[in-house]
C-alpha cells in the first residue's frame, strides 16, 4: 500500500494549503464536509503575507525618513527635523497596527488549519456512516449457545462483579468497582497482552495520566476537549483518554536519529473519556465507561514504512485476539465514520451474542504525518529533517474485552469460562465464580 503521491509536502505544512488545496478539498469532498475551513487559511494566509509585506515597506520607508532627521538638525532646520520625527513616529504607529494584524491572522489561520483533518488514504471506502464500513475479514468460530445467551449486564448482576451503584455514588454514573474474579480475570489480561506484544519487540512503557494542552493538541482533535477530555483544574491538565496521546507526544519537539526508527512501544493506563451522549441497553454496564484500562500499540517509524506497519498492528491485534478463540470480524472504516487524525483505519468488531451484535473492540490507525507536524516531531535525513509518520493500535481495552469473554464463553449457570491462555494467569483457574 502506497502513501499518498504529494512529494515533499507533509500535511497541514501551509505549502499543502498553497499548492495542494485541490488535493484537500477533493478529500473534503470524500468525507461530504464544506471547504470552509480550507478556504478560510488560505484567506488568512494571504492577508497575514499582504500585512506582512505592506510592513515591511513601511519599515523601509520609516528608515529613509530616518536618515533625512540628521541632515535637517546638520543644517539648523528645527521644523523639518520635528516634522520628519513625527512622520517617522506616525509610520511606527501604523507599523504596530499591522504587526497586531499580522499576528491576529497567524494565531487564526493556524487555529483554523489544525481543525482540517487529515488526507485519507484512496483506499478508505466512501459511506456517509458506519454503516458503510466494509467487510474485511471474519475471525474465529462464531459461538453457537445451547441456551438463551445473556448478556454481561445479566453476567455481572448475577454474579456480583461490578458494583455500578457505589461505582456511580463516590464518582459519578458509568463509574464502578470491579470484583471478585472478574477484577483478577482483568489483570490477567493486562498481564497477557503485555507480555505478547513485549515478545515482539515492543517496549513496555507506562505513561503520565495527565498531559498539558500544548502536547494534547498534538495528537487529538481540538473538538475533544470539549466532548472527551476531563480538565484538571487549576493545573490545566487533561487526564488521558488513552496511552496513544502521552507515547506519541512524548517525542515532541524533537529530531529523531534514523537509526531510532522504528520506534515500538505498548503502553499501559488507565484511560478516562467522558462519553457523552445518550447511548442504548448494549453500552450499559462496562461498555461504555469513564475510566478503563488500555494495552496500545504505537509505532512512529519512516514515512516508506507506515503502511507495512500499519498491517504490522493490525497483524498482532488479529493474533492476539486469535489467541483468546473469540469471534469478532474485521471492517474497514468508512470515509463518513472517520475521525480527523487518521488517513485510514480499521476496526475489530466482537461478536456479542446476549446483545446480538459485533461491536468495536479495537481501532487499529495509521496517523500519517498529521500528529507528526502538530508535534514538531521529525528525522534526520540527508536532505534535512522530515515528519515521521505516527501509528497506533488497540491491542485490548480491557472492560470491553471482558465483555467479549463473559458473553462469549458463559455457561449455562451464568458462571464463565476463562481462556485457555488467561489460564495461567489466574493461577490455574478456569471459570469465574460468583462473588459471594
Amino acid at each position: 500500500m502506497k502513501d499518498q503521491p504529494l512529494g515533499l509536502v507533509d500535511m497541514l505544512d501551509m505549502r499543502m494549503f498553497r499548492e495542494h488545496a485541490d488535493v484537500l478539498r477533493a478529500d473534503h469532498d470524500k468525507r461530504d464536509i464544506p471547504h470552509d475551513n480550507i478556504d478560510s487559511v488560505i484567506r488568512l494566509d494571504e492577508e497575514w503575507r499582504q500585512t506582512r509585506y505592506d510592513s515591511d515597506q513601511l519599515r523601509k520607508k520609516r528608515n529613509e525618513a530616518a536618515r533625512g532627521i540628521a541632515a535637517a538638525k546638520k543644517s539648523g532646520d528645527e521644523a523639518a527635523s520635528k516634522a520628519i520625527m513625527a512622520e517617522v513616529a506616525s509610520i511606527g504607529s501604523e507599523i504596530d497596527a499591522l504587526t497586531e494584524k499580522a499576528d491576529a491572522c497567524l494565531l487564526e489561520r493556524d487555529s483554523i488549519r489544525m481543525r482540517v483533518p487529515n488526507i485519507l488514504h484512496e483506499s478508505v471506502p466512501v459511506g456517509e456512516d458506519d454503516q458503510k464500513n466494509t467487510l474485511h475479514s471474519l475471525r474465529g468460530e462464531k459461538i453457537e449457545l445451547k441456551f438463551e445467551a445473556k448478556n454481561h449486564n445479566d453476567l455481572i448482576e448475577q454474579n456480583n462483579w461490578v458494583d455500578l451503584a457505589r461505582g456511580a455514588k463516590v464518582a459519578g454514573s458509568r463509574f464502578y468497582f470491579l470484583q471478585g474474579d472478574l477484577a483478577r480475570l482483568e489483570m490477567a489480561l493486562q498481564q497477557y497482552s503485555a507480555n505478547f506484544l513485549v515478545g515482539r519487540g515492543y517496549t513496555l512503557v507506562q505513561p503520565p495520566l495527565m498531559m498539558n494542552r500544548e502536547a494534547y493538541e498534538g495528537v487529538t482533535d481540538l473538538a475533544d476537549f470539549e466532548t472527551v477530555m476531563y480538565g484538571v483544574e487549576p493545573d490545566k491538565y487533561y487526564l488521558i483518554a488513552t496511552s496513544e496521546h502521552p507515547l506519541t507526544a512524548m517525542r515532541m519537539d524533537e529530531i529523531i536519529e534514523p537509526a531510532e526508527l522504528p520506534i515500538k512501544q505498548v503502553g499501559i493506563s488507565q484511560c478516562f473519556r467522558r462519553e457523552v451522549g445518550a447511548h442504548g441497553l448494549s453500552d450499559r454496564g462496562i461498555w461504555r465507561v469513564h475510566q478503563f484500562t488500555k494495552i496500545e500499540q504505537i509505532i512512529i517509524c519512516n514515512p516508506d514504512d507506515s503502511w507495512d506497519h500499519h498491517e504490522e498492528l493490525l497483524s498482532n491485534a488479529v493474533e492476539l485476539w486469535d489467541s483468546l478463540d473469540l469471534h469478532y470480524r474485521i471492517v474497514n472504516i468508512c470515509t463518513g465514520d472517520m475521525g480527523t487524525v487518521a488517513a485510514k483505519k480499521y476496526d475489530l468488531e466482537a461478536w456479542l451474542p446476549g446483545a446480538g451484535a459485533y461491536k468495536e473492540v479495537v481501532s487499529c490507525s495509521n496517523c500519517t504525518d498529521y500528529q507528526a507536524n502538530r508535534l514538531r516531531m521529525r528525522y534526520r535525513t540527508a536532505d534535512g529533517n522530515a515528519a515521521v509518520h505516527t501509528l497506533n493500535s488497540t491491542a485490548v481495552a480491557t472492560s470491553r474485552a471482558l465483555v467479549a469473554i463473559m458473553e462469549q464463553y458463559q455457561n449455562e449457570d451464568g458462571t464463565v469460562r476463562v481462556p485457555d491462555v488467561l489460564i495461567p494467569h489466574m493461577n490455574g483457574q478456569a471459570v469465574l465464580q460468583p462473588l459471594a
